[in-house]
């Protein structure tokens, strides 16, 4: 491209963007508080919003073709209706996750690999303005007096946002988006996050009401791999889920979608998970599934399983099974209760049979690494067995990707016979070192 053809594309840009600035704020004064009319649907509103715009182009005197018109009043809905220049990320299938580090640094992940985007916010009061879009939608309010919080997107998406004077250099924005289709169970065995024999492993022992536990770092894919588990429970069951912040998609018919609560601009109001976990208890629930632990509810999570509550799910932060025990440990002293740490320890090895631990690994593949059994006691240490491991030594490929996968041990569990118990059979074939795998 010639430096004439270039100067002439700078050109129309920046007429464009000037344009666009323009018409932007003659919609915004011509409709005024009907864009905030909760009485008008997202349709409805899109509609006028949309027409409105043809007509202000129309009135401009500046030769716009079609194409421009069109990509014009496509920015002005993103920006008016939407979430400005992240807009065409959330709607991107492909886009896992959304980090804006300032109003001119716009990040995404895409198969596990983050890439800068070029985009940006035209300056950081627009970024301010779609963050407080965001979070007002949930209830949720971020300023200087509270500069944190946690919300989500109507598709169910995980937002974090973060302002000054926590966020030095302008206000951050971590969205970690999920499918507009929730993931089952053959999808994570195509993305090589699980195999078969596992499938048929965790469908068991959903069925026969086993406390699982999934483990793993930031970003791991625990929320999807605990989506999966949760579509294997059964229909005619009460399930009551936990969440700080609503990401779980059951399809049961019976499920009772519980949210904790920040406390407001006076501290008070506060709801914690603790909170909501003491309180499913008096729901009659079936089943309870809490969509993390972080804090003193460890304590009464376990104590649920271990007076009827079985076959309950949750995740927890570790970098393995073994971790993921020492970090219920210090969240059950975070409870304020007077217990050494071996009650502790028999607390957590009566309530839970099994840590599914995953990683994300260089690749940015998303793989479960161990299905790990607790089996019991043996003086002060809570004895484990893994039951599936992922194969590192099969290296890598000339794309980068681990040539591994998880594979069975071998070792058949103790829990075999709960299951059995309660008339659920695992094929032996499924712990066979070189049983079926996909």
């Amino acid at each position: 491209m010639s430096l004439a053809d270039r100067l002439a594309k700078a050109q129309s840009k920046d007429r464009i963007a000037e344009i666009r600035i323009r018409v932007q704020e003659r919609l915004v004064e011509v409709l005024g508080p009907r864009l905030y009319d909760a009485s008008l649907s997202d349709t409805e509103l899109e509609g006028l919003v949309h027409q409105r715009l043809r007509e202000l182009l129309d009135e401009e005197e500046s030769g716009l073709s079609a194409q421009e018109k069109l990509l014009i009043v496509r920015q002005i809905g993103d920006s008016v209706l939407g979430l400005g220049p992240l807009e065409p990320f959330v709607r991107d299938s492909d886009v896992t996750e959304i980090m804006v580090n300032g109003w001119d640094s716009i990040y995404v992940e895409r198969a596990g690999k983050i890439y800068w985007t070029g985009a940006k916010f035209h300056d950081d009061g627009q970024l301010r303005r779609i963050i407080d879009k965001i979070v007002g939608k949930v209830g949720r309010r971020v300023d200087e007096a509270s500069p944190y919080v946690d919300a989500r997107l109507p598709d169910g998406s995980r937002v974090n946002a973060i302002v000054p004077p926590l966020a030095i250099d302008g206000a951050c924005v971590t969205i970690r988006k999920f499918s507009a289709d929730p993931y089952q169970a053959e999808d994570l065995i195509s993305f090589g996050t699980m195999t078969r024999q596992t499938v048929d492993l965790l469908d068991a022992c959903v069925r026969g009401r086993l406390n699982i536990l999934v483990s793993g770092g930031t970003g791991a894919g625990k929320t999807t791999t605990l989506n999966v588990l949760s579509s294997f429970l059964p229909d005619d069951e009460r399930i009551i889920t936990i969440e700080d912040s609503a990401e779980l998609r059951l399809q049961q018919p019976h499920v009772v979608r519980l949210e904790s609560r920040p406390p407001n601009i006076e501290q008070r109001g506060e709801v914690t998970i603790r909170d909501l976990v003491r309180n499913a208890l008096r729901m009659r629930p079936d089943r309870i599934v809490v969509g993390e632990v972080r804090g003193g509810e460890a304590l009464d999570m376990m104590q649920a399983m271990n007076t009827g509550h079985d076959g309950s799910i949750s995740t927890v932060h570790s970098n393995s099974p073994r971790d993921a025990l020492s970090r219920l440990e210090t969240m059950a002293m975070m409870s304020g209760m007077d217990l050494g740490i071996r009650a502790i320890r028999e607390q957590i090895s009566a309530a839970i049979q099994l840590i599914v631990h995953q990683a994300r690994m260089k690749d940015g593949i998303r793989r479960i690494t161990h299905v790990t059994e607790i089996v019991g006691m043996e003086g002060d240490v809570i004895t484990l067995q893994d039951l599936f491991l992922f194969d590192y030594s099969s290296g890598i490929d000339d794309e980068g990707r681990f040539r591994g996968q998880l594979k069975a041990t071998g070792l058949r569990p103790r829990f075999m016979e709960r299951l059995a118990e309660r008339g659920v059979a695992v094929p032996a074939e499924v712990f066979a070192p070189g049983g079926r795998t996909a």
